[in-house]
C-alpha cells in the first residue's frame, strides 16, 4: 500500500509539495442550507483541515470541464440530488473520466453520489436501494479488509457515520475490496487497487448539516468522518494532517 502512495507522488511529480486537490462537484446542497454554512465542497475541505486555495472546485453538473486525467491531482468526487441510474450527459462524462483517472493511479475519494459513480465508471452497477432511503446517523461495521487498509485502518470496528442515499452500489466493480456493511446496505465502502475508495456515507456532514435533511432526535455528532478525511488528506496531498 505504501508502494502505491509512494508511485503517486512520483507520478504526480510533486515530491514533498503540496499537491492540489481537485473536487468534482457534482451537485450542490439544498440553497436553505448553503445560505447558512456553505456547500458540499466547503465541508469537505473543512473536514480535510484544507484552505480553498488548496483545491480547485470543477462543478461538472453546471457543465465545467474536467482536468485531463493525468493531471488531475487526488480527486474527491462530492454528493449529489440527482441519481447515478438517470445517467445524465455530464455524469456519463465523469465516469468514463473516473476510469482513466483511476488507471493513471491517482488517489480517489468517492462520497456517496460519488462513491456509486466511482463503482458505475469501473463496472459496478447501482440502482435504487430495496429498503429505501436511508436517512440521519447509522452505524457501520468495518470488514476485516479495512484493517490493512491505509484510510481506515485504526478505525473501530464499528463507526458512527451519518447518511442520505435513496440509491447504492448493489455490485461492486470487478477487483474491488469490501470494506464496510450495515443491515441497510453491503457496500458502505470500498477500495479499488491502491488508492480509489468510495463511501456511501458523508464524512463530510456534522449534525448541523444532517439535521437540515432530517430533523431527527437521534443524528449525533460523527467525528469518525473528519478522522477520515484528514486521513485522505494526508495520504493524498503529501501533507501532514492531524488524525
Amino acid at each position: 500500500m505504501k508502494g502505491g502512495i509512494a508511485v503517486f507522488s512520483r507520478q504526480q511529480g510533486h515530491g514533498h509539495k503540496m499537491a492540489t486537490l481537485t473536487v468534482i462537484k457534482t451537485g450542490g446542497t439544498l440553497p436553505s442550507l448553503r445560505a447558512q454554512r456553505g456547500d458540499f465542497e466547503d465541508w469537505i475541505l473543512e473536514g480535510m483541515g484544507l484552505e480553498s486555495g488548496q483545491a480547485r472546485v470543477v462543478d461538472v453538473a453546471a457543465g465545467q470541464p474536467l482536468p485531463p486525467a493525468g493531471s488531475a491531482g487526488p480527486v474527491v468526487i462530492t454528493g449529489s440530488h440527482d441519481m447515478v441510474t438517470d445517467r445524465l450527459g455530464w455524469s456519463e462524462r465523469t465516469a468514463s473520466w473516473l476510469a482513466d483517472v483511476v488507471a493513471s493511479g491517482t488517489m480517489i475519494l468517492g462520497i456517496c453520489y460519488g462513491h456509486q459513480l466511482l463503482a458505475h465508471a469501473l463496472g459496478g452497477s447501482v440502482d435504487y436501494n430495496p429498503r429505501g432511503q436511508e436517512m440521519g446517523t447509522t452505524e457501520v461495521a468495518l470488514l476485516a479488509a479495512a484493517g490493512a487498509d491505509v484510510l481506515l485502518a485504526g478505525l473501530p470496528s464499528r463507526i458512527e457515520v451519518n447518511v442520505s442515499h435513496s440509491q447504492s452500489v448493489v455490485t461492486l466493480p470487478p477487483g474491488a475490496i469490501r470494506l464496510a456493511e450495515n443491515a441497510w446496505d453491503a457496500n458502505q465502502a470500498f477500495r479499488v487497487g491502491a488508492c480509489a475508495w468510495g463511501v456511501q456515507f458523508h464524512p463530510e456532514f456534522d449534525a448541523e448539516v444532517m439535521r437540515f435533511y432530517a430533523d431527527r432526535a437521534t443524528i449525533r455528532e460523527t467525528p469518525v468522518g473528519a478522522r477520515i478525511l484528514k486521513r485522505f488528506a494526508a495520504l493524498a496531498m503529501g501533507s501532514v494532517v492531524g488524525d
